[in-house]
């Protein structure tokens, strides 16, 4: 078991070449590497976990910063899952999200792994909506 003291959230987010590779093998979607440089320069928060050099987790949110905040990105290498980073993570975006949302402000999530999310207070939106996206793609 590794120790949870090995690792160290850091309040920043994570460079593109780290956001890519954790996406691959946390089984998230691929993304264009030049896509990810500019939107994550444009996020309102996020944080990367490191063990020692290696960035082994990762989560931001996005948005508009006064109506709509999107937590987005949520992935922990396969390799450090089941000590608590994804709880770290999901912490420290909460504490953003409480120190800086409105009363009234909408946060929302695709959620892979409901159950983490569940613990935070989300719930599933439908019967009232459904949740949908559309991939742009200009082939």
């Amino acid at each position: 078991m590794k120790n949870t003291n090995d690792y160290e959230l850091v309040p920043e987010v994570v460079m593109a070449c780290d956001f890519m590779r954790l996406r691959k093998v946390s089984g998230l979607s691929s993304r264009p590497e030049s896509a990810a440089a500019m939107g994550l320069k444009n996020s309102l928060y996020g944080v990367h976990i490191r063990r020692q050099a290696l960035v082994v987790g990762m989560g931001r949110v996005i948005g508009d910063g006064g109506l709509n905040f999107d937590v987005v990105d949520v992935a922990v290498d396969p390799e450090y899952q089941g000590f608590g980073l994804g709880r770290m993570i999901m912490e420290a975006l909460m504490a953003y999200l409480n120190a800086t949302a409105t009363p009234g402000a909408y946060i929302t999530l695709m959620a892979d792994v409901p159950a983490l999310y569940e613990k935070f207070g989300f719930v599933f939106s439908s019967p009232g909506s459904e949740g949908m996206y559309y991939q742009w793609d200009t082939k």
